[in-house]
């Protein structure tokens, strides 16, 4: 019957180890655990009681007391060091476990406070720290959520080579010029110098309402084209505003003109 291999616990430049050896040192502080969850006997007891959802102001003493005690054995089964403050604590839990056991005469029983009165206010206070500390350190972080950046310039010397321009392009900006400069022509305007309005207003100081006056004495033939167009533009705009009266007694007769009422 073959025996079985006893497994290594270490294996060193590939080779195992199957036992510690007889000569190796272990400092007292070469291993040191950490536990994050609990830094005190009030983490721990708020702990218990947020996990199962139990009111704080309403602490069941019996169970809280039983799962404290499983924690503090489950420490001493894996050799670490237990904290005075621990035990103290046990024996508080205990103590408030027998006060609240034990028969008390109704006198007393109306004026005696709550003994878990005390551990529900430090529960509440710790709660209160607790809460603060993770908004403080949900904070952004120097070195940790924040991180300064620099960079330096990169210095580059850049030499800027002119192309070189023959004739033909040359030609090709004096058209572009050529081009832009045809959009700039100047276009004149000049005042008239005789206007519709006004020589309205002269026809009709030269008419009478009661004296028919010539078609043709009202224009002026030192004033030219011009003037005669515009003194018929005039005639035709007083014509449209009922302001002129025009009679003609037979065909291709004269016309004569007067001003109305």
């Amino acid at each position: 019957m073959a025996l079985a291999e006893t497994p290594a616990i270490a294996k060193v430049s590939g080779q195992p180890f199957t036992r510690i050896p007889p000569d190796l040192y272990i400092p007292p502080d070469a291993l040191e655990v950490f536990l994050d969850a609990f830094e005190g006997p009030l983490d721990l007891l708020l702990y218990l009681i947020q996990r199962q959802n139990l009111n704080i102001l309403d602490i069941p003493i019996a169970a809280i007391t039983r799962q404290y005690m499983e924690y503090l054995a489950l420490m001493q089964e894996l050799r670490l060091e237990l904290a005075a403050e621990y035990l103290v604590m046990a024996a508080w839990l205990a103590e408030i476990k027998s006060r609240w056991l034990l028969p008390r005469p109704a006198s007393a029983a109306a004026e005696e406070l709550d003994p878990r009165a005390e551990l529900v206010r430090r529960l509440q206070e710790y709660e209160r720290f607790q809460q603060a500390a993770q908004a403080l350190d949900a904070l952004p972080r120097w070195e940790r959520d924040c991180f300064p950046a620099s960079a330096e310039p990169v210095q580059h010397d850049r030499v800027r080579i002119p192309p070189p321009v023959n004739l033909a392009d040359l030609l090709e900006a004096l058209r572009e010029v050529m081009t832009r400069a045809e959009l700039f022509i100047r276009h004149p305007i000049h005042r008239e110098l005789l206007s519709v309005r006004e020589r309205m207003s002269q026809v009709l100081e030269q008419l009478d309402t009661l004296r028919f006056t010539a078609f043709t004495a009202l224009f002026r033939p030192e004033e030219g084209r011009m003037g005669i167009v515009v003194t018929f533009m005039a005639v035709l705009e007083l014509l449209r505003e009922a302001l002129l009266e025009l009679v003609q007694t037979e065909p291709f007769a004269p016309i004569h003109v007067r001003r109305r009422g």
